[in-house]
């Protein structure tokens, strides 16, 4: 949503594999950060279809590789339940404390909170097909926070047209397009069928319109949230903010902990449906996933 952000995306190529293999590249790795792309697959945005027009999932991973690569490039979710999928040359083992940074562009009057879940290869095959486990953040367990939510988004008849969205609890609406994103569709090009599901945990908007100063305002939640202005996992620098998070905090569908002594994927998600006038829909921005205790000796 952040009308700036997306134009630090622009910077930066590296060549990858493809989706199913271990990634190879011409440059030197950092090994701390994530080196593979294995899922991208954003909700409808502004931000979708505008830099580049990707039509495969292996297209829009590669891509996605690229951005993560890149200083500052970065990578929209768009609206609710949009994610990216990354995995590591190694195990992120769990220490306790803080294993894992995402960076992000929060701002004091602007979060966009993405959910973080982890998983562990246990059948050995190197792809994201066992069970997710999602970090537990401030909100959990809240009156306000809806597991298991789901939302079916609907390709546009019509270029230059909203599009309509319905959710697994009987709402509907429209990802409105915006006067600063001008592309044919917000709906993913390289998304085939006419409509596809997200399903994650929705966290409660908090957005609202600030009449004295003539803006929106998207305030920032505790803590445990990707691109998020918290004051507790938030580390600012010369470079995209980061919040920080602990594998400990994993827990299963029932809420128990899940009890993770490493974990090889990540996936970071959109967790809220909500819409700000002219800045468009609330969208999680990801400029990076590191190893916060990676030790390359």
């Amino acid at each position: 949503m952040k009308r700036f952000a997306f134009l630090l995306g622009l910077l930066a190529i590296a060549p990858s594999c493809n989706r199913d293999d271990v990634i190879v590249t011409d440059q030197p790795t950092d090994r701390a950060a994530c080196n593979r792309v294995c899922e991208y697959l954003p909700a409808p945005g502004q931000f979708i279809n505008e830099t580049r027009t990707l039509r495969t999932m292996d297209e829009a991973c590669l891509w996605a590789e690229e951005q993560l690569a890149s200083p500052y490039g970065c990578v929209s979710l768009g609206s609710f339940g949009g994610c990216i999928v990354v995995g590591f040359d190694h195990r992120v083992a769990c220490t306790g404390g803080y294993d894992l940074a995402v960076g992000g562009n929060p701002l004091a009057s602007s979060s966009e909170p993405g959910i973080v879940w982890v998983m562990q290869d246990e059948n050995g095959n190197g792809l994201p097909d066992d069970t997710w486990y999602e970090l537990k953040g401030s909100e959990y367990g809240k009156n306000g926070t809806w597991q298991d939510y789901a939302v079916t988004y609907y390709r546009p008849e019509d270029d230059g047209a909203a599009v309509r969205w319905e959710d697994n609890r009987g709402q509907s609406g429209t990802i409105d397009r915006v006067k600063y994103h001008l592309q044919p569709s917000y709906y993913p090009a390289w998304a085939d069928a006419a409509s596809y599901t997200l399903r994650g945990t929705r966290l409660e908007a908090r957005n609202y319109f600030d009449e004295q100063k003539g803006e929106w305002v998207n305030p920032p939640y505790e803590w445990g949230y990707a691109d998020n202005f918290s004051s507790i996992d938030r580390l600012a620098g010369e470079g995209p903010d980061t919040n920080r998070f602990r594998i400990a905090d994993a827990v299963r569908a029932d809420g128990t902990p899940a009890g993770l002594a490493y974990i090889d994927f990540v996936k970071i998600q959109t967790g809220v449906l909500a819409q700000s006038g002219d800045l468009g829909e609330t969208s999680t921005e990801v400029f990076s996933v590191r190893d916060l205790n990676f030790n390359a000796e």
